[in-house]
């Protein structure tokens, strides 16, 4: 039987369990992970922000091997290494036509569900069914997902480095690169500078922007974001204002402003720290309580500045991950860096604790 890292209640650490894994059904694939990076998303199931029905196995940032083809599977084969989408994407659906995969209508019902796109899980446990996070549930030595979730890769990829696009790398990159409207030599500031972050700016430097203007409360994810392409880095706590801050360092603004992080006081900062005409774009997962206090005749009409939010780096997955993988294999991609620890599934609670440090980046648990 595989093991798996299930949530048996909020605020509780993780339980590494046997776990049964039922046969693909049709339209499905069984994959063995290879890799899974531990994700913020994930500590905000375990915190209660993020809602999803419990038990569940959680992970959502994988890769791995094909090792079973559920009936009328045909554009995969058995041995594919592959990239799992935690927003399996159709094609043909409304969304999808107009490119915007991200808010596939059939994959976004089965990401919110516990399940796969008839919306039950393969997996239980002493008869008991277990909800997977976001059609995935990564966290787990097998694992049957869509097979419209999964985008093949060349083997040659590490599996650990296919993980990472699979969520931290296409959300973060995809928010510089598809959301974004950022032009050649624009400034943009990042607030928030972990696993995502670190992304972001890799994609705005990847766009063109000229500045690139960090700012997190740990001098740590500081550093790391000079090395992924940061220009200049703002720490509120020893800087002071970091609105003020960034004014001071631009004299009108940022182009583009990304949050990262998921509070209403740093949402509504990032829109401060835009110039006029200027663009707020929304990455971090805020709790679903979350409000913001906005003067939508100063910033929005007179200002003409724009809130843009950003689900999974409004990324088509069977474009955005090959040219992900292509930029990684040409050595202009950095993924490797991104991996603060390899750690084994029993170390998934203390990765979990590690996440605010500024010395992790991505724990990636290694099958």
């Amino acid at each position: 039987m595989p093991k798996a890292a299930i949530a048996t209640a909020v605020g509780s650490p993780l339980e590494i369990v046997d776990v049964d894994v039922a046969d693909p059904k049709a339209g499905e694939i069984r994959i063995q992970m290879g890799a899974s990076g531990v994700c913020h998303s994930d500590l905000s199931v375990v915190n209660g922000v993020l809602p999803i029905a419990l038990p569940a196995v959680l992970g959502h940032e994988g890769a791995g091997t094909i090792t079973q083809l559920g009936e009328g599977v045909d554009n995969l084969s058995i041995g594919d290494h592959v990239v799992v989408s935690w927003v399996p994407q159709c094609g043909v659906c409304f969304h999808c036509e107009r490119d915007e995969g991200e808010l596939c209508e059939v994959g976004s019902m089965a990401s919110m569900s516990g399940g796969l796109l008839d919306m039950t899980s393969r997996v239980s446990r002493d008869g008991v069914p277990v909800s997977v996070m976001a059609a995935s549930g990564t966290f787990a030595e097998e694992a049957i997902i869509p097979a419209i979730g999964a985008v093949k890769i060349d083997a040659s990829i590490p599996l650990t480095a296919g993980a990472l696009i699979g969520c931290g790398v296409l959300t973060g990159f995809g928010a510089a690169v598809n959301t974004a409207s950022i032009r050649k030599g624009d400034t943009v500031v990042v607030i928030g500078c972990g696993g995502v972050g670190l992304n972001v700016i890799q994609g705005a430097k990847h766009a063109g922007a000229e500045r690139i203007i960090a700012v997190d409360m740990v001098d740590g994810k500081l550093a790391t974001a000079k090395k992924f392409g940061a220009t200049d880095i703002v720490n509120p706590s020893t800087d002071g204002d970091a609105v003020a801050k960034v004014m001071e360092l631009t004299g009108r603004g940022a182009d583009v402003a990304f949050e990262v992080i998921g509070l209403g006081a740093t949402i509504e900062q990032a829109l401060q720290m835009t110039r006029r005409g200027g663009q707020a774009v929304i990455v971090g997962v805020p709790s679903f309580d979350t409000m913001l206090s906005i003067n939508p005749a100063m910033d929005l009409l007179v200002n003409e500045k724009q809130i843009r939010g950003c689900w999974y780096g409004s990324s088509n997955v069977h474009r955005d991950v090959p040219m992900l993988a292509g930029l990684y294999s040409s050595g202009n991609l950095m993924l490797d860096e991104l991996m603060s620890a390899q750690i084994s599934l029993d170390g998934v609670n203390d990765a979990m604790a590690n996440m605010g440090s500024g010395e992790i980046a991505r724990s990636v648990i290694v099958f």
